[in-house]
């Protein structure tokens, strides 16, 4: 897999958001990416990590404050989105390992954001959709939010809801959840 066979980059973002439509010129750009690593041989989270994203086209509003607790202030001491994915690149590996996130938001953010700025994609092709897997595991008829999955087997959220590298860490629970219950796919020969 990556020379740390069975682990996998669990990924949650936060982007910049309003109620109602961005002001003229903003764009929705990610504020913080949390990642956890798991490993999914010994079935547990063993690392946690969380980087801030300085955005350049747009601020945090009241709103997106009032969502992920997160201000102006300290997303301007955060890293240009271009270093955020060198540091996915170099420190945790993003090409190379398989990752995950909680529906496709996070790739297409990912993917959109990098267009838009020429930064270079940080991830390998090896994404799992953790709510498709989730849902169908479960035969559930409706996409379930997180926080509504923790619920359906019976784990708690940890931390603070729409956080980054808080809500990567409760991702990172539904993905042993999962794989408990042989239900996470298993890893493709490169």
């Amino acid at each position: 897999m990556d020379g740390g066979e069975g682990l996998l980059n669990v990924i949650d973002v936060e982007a910049t958001c309003w109620q109602g439509q961005p002001p003229p010129g903003a764009v929705s750009e990610i504020i913080e990416i949390g990642l956890t690593v798991v490993d999914l041989r010994a079935g547990q989270r063993v690392g946690r990590h969380r980087l801030l994203v300085r955005p350049a086209r747009s601020v945090v509003s009241a709103f997106c404050t009032e969502l992920t607790g997160l201000t102006q202030a300290e997303v301007e001491q955060g890293v240009s989105f271009a270093d955020a994915c060198r540091t996915l690149a170099r420190d945790h590996r993003a090409g190379l390992r398989a990752w995950a996130s909680w529906g496709d938001y996070d790739r297409h953010q990912f993917v959109r954001q990098c267009r838009a700025t020429g930064a270079v994609y940080p991830f390998g092709a090896r994404h799992t959709n953790v709510k498709t897997l989730f849902t169908e595991a479960h035969r559930l008829r409706g996409r379930p939010g997180m926080a509504q999955a923790l619920r359906v087997v019976g784990l708690p959220l940890e931390g603070r809801h729409h956080r980054g590298d808080d809500d990567a860490w409760n991702i990172a629970a539904l993905v042993l959840d999962l794989a408990g219950r042989d239900a996470w796919p298993t890893p493709r020969a490169q």
